[in-house]
């Protein structure tokens, strides 16, 4: 069963490959850490079953680059060359219920943190392999709970909201979402005025 880890940080890479192949059933056939590395490796794997992955463990932040845009990449590739669709499975420090929702809308199969147990990775595996979506029991009480909260924002307050849940400060969100700074501030008003929050310690606390 050939798997591809996707990590801007080799030793998360390396930790993975290593309690994967640990297993014997799993060989870890690409390791890379930016989304050209990984969009390369697709298009080689394309020519070769030897590395061709079966299922794709993929982080959100790789570097100043979105990991899930590779999702909708993977999907136009494979279908465009009649390629099967590998499942992706999520691995993230992030665990803002939106960032969960982004995932699994992107196409997804699960999503994990990377403070998971070994046994619970292990299991979200086995779980998007038979094809099945996974979240933890963490997760999805996470996204029961947002839901009220979240169906007040548009798509883009929700993604700024997680990114101050995140610790991120205006201008950082800026530069990250590419928007102007006036933009931004416009946006957290809008949120402030949605949730009756005064500050960001009382964001912080929703």
């Amino acid at each position: 069963m050939n798997i591809l880890l996707i990590d801007d940080h080799p030793m998360v890479n390396s930790g993975l490959a290593a309690i994967l192949e640990a297993e014997e059933r799993f060989k870890v056939t690409g390791q890379v850490n930016t989304l050209d590395e990984a969009k390369n490796f697709i298009k080689e794997a394309a020519l070769s079953k030897n590395i061709y992955p079966s299922l794709i463990i993929l982080d959100i932040t790789l570097g100043d680059e979105n990991g899930l845009d590779f999702i909708p990449f993977l999907r136009d590739f494979c279908i465009n060359n009649k390629m099967p669709v590998p499942p992706v499975l999520v691995c993230s420090v992030l665990e803002e219920p939106f960032r969960i929702q982004s995932a699994l809308k992107m196409g997804a199969f699960g999503y994990i943190s990377k403070t998971s147990s070994k046994n619970e990775l292990l299991e979200a595996i086995d779980t998007v392999l038979r094809g099945e979506n996974y979240l933890s029991g963490k997760h999805t009480e996470k996204l029961k709970k947002s839901l009220g909260l979240y169906a007040k924002f548009t798509e883009r307050e929700s993604e700024i909201f997680s990114m101050i849940k995140e610790k991120k400060t205006n201008k950082q969100i800026a530069e990250m979402l590419g928007l102007n700074f006036r933009t931004v501030e416009n946006h957290v008003s809008n949120i402030y005025f949605k949730t009756g929050a005064a500050n960001k310690e009382e964001l912080l606390k929703l």
